[in-house]
């Protein structure tokens, strides 16, 4: 990421966080004539304690001094999440670890124990993804509920890039919107961490000339290492589907995530799932 585009992304950031906080949420009167949703710069500047002239240009993406504790008073006053303030520090600070050697012809390795970990979750779709949210990894289950990962090659396993080109993946989310914001907001805190490798702003680049819907999309989405959210699929096969995804993270030397989506407790769910795991079993 090149300074330039550091400090545009850092303007967006916090446009786009102060356009989501309400006067009454920041304890402030509504006022009249706001042109604009949210606060205003003043506004802003004041909760943090910092003059207005200052986080004007910090959020104008100047090139100007800042300080980590002057960045908590503004973290603070947009009402960061712990992720977002991470995000926010390293556009702000330059904190990222750097880019490190990556490329899709040295493709993640799976452990052995991990492949066990995935086949046993077999009534809970789980993908693996690496640090570009590539998917590295995927159990019988993720194959039935989205689409079977071996027939693409490698290249093509972006989960970013496969919501938006993949017309499966627009039907089986009934709130696709959400569904392509988790993902976003997972890929804006690795964009955050890995500031250093170019690779990031390529694809945002290549997204937003190929896709029309992705720029309002990126510029709506926040910042989570791990969102929890519930997502309801009308599969094709097996009809209305209810999922609790969980997002850990895998400790070790790659920087892997297991997205692992649960059949949701109070739906028939995991018995729609293993009907049509066994139908298709029963058919091969």
């Amino acid at each position: 990421m090149s300074n330039q585009t550091r400090l545009q992304a850092l303007s967006d950031f916090l446009k786009a966080r102060r356009a989501a906080i309400s006067p009454a949420a920041a304890g402030l009167p509504e006022g009249t004539r706001r042109r604009t949703p949210g606060l205003r710069r003043e506004e802003v500047a004041q909760l943090a304690g910092v003059s207005s002239t200052w986080y004007t240009w910090l959020e104008q993406g100047r090139d100007i001094k800042v300080s980590p504790s002057v960045l908590d008073c503004v973290a603070s006053a947009l009402q960061l999440t712990a992720d977002e303030r991470k995000y926010l520090y390293a556009l702000a600070l330059e904190t990222g670890p750097g880019s490190t050697a990556f490329t899709h012809e040295e493709p993640s390795v799976i452990s052995p124990p991990l492949q066990k970990i995935l086949k046993e979750l077999s009534t809970c779709p789980t993908l693996i993804s690496d640090r570009r949210c590539g998917i590295v990894g995927w159990n019988e289950a993720a194959a039935h509920v989205f689409l079977d990962f071996a027939k693409l090659p490698p290249e093509q396993r972006n989960m970013i890039r496969l919501l938006f080109v993949r017309k499966e993946f627009q039907r089986l989310a009934v709130n696709w919107e959400q569904f392509v914001r988790g993902y976003l907001s997972i890929f804006r805190a690795y964009y955050g961490q890995y500031m250093e490798d170019r690779w990031y702003d390529d694809f945002l680049e290549e997204m937003r000339e190929e896709h029309p819907l992705f720029n309002g999309l990126w510029e709506q989405s926040r910042v989570s290492s791990a969102p929890d959210v519930v997502l309801e699929f009308r599969h094709a096969k097996a009809g209305k589907m209810l999922f609790h995804l969980t997002s850990l993270q895998v400790h070790g030397s790659a920087d892997l995530r297991c997205s692992i989506y649960t059949p949701a407790g109070d739906s028939n769910t995991e018995f729609k799932l293993k009907q049509l795991m066994d139908t298709y079993n029963t058919e091969q």
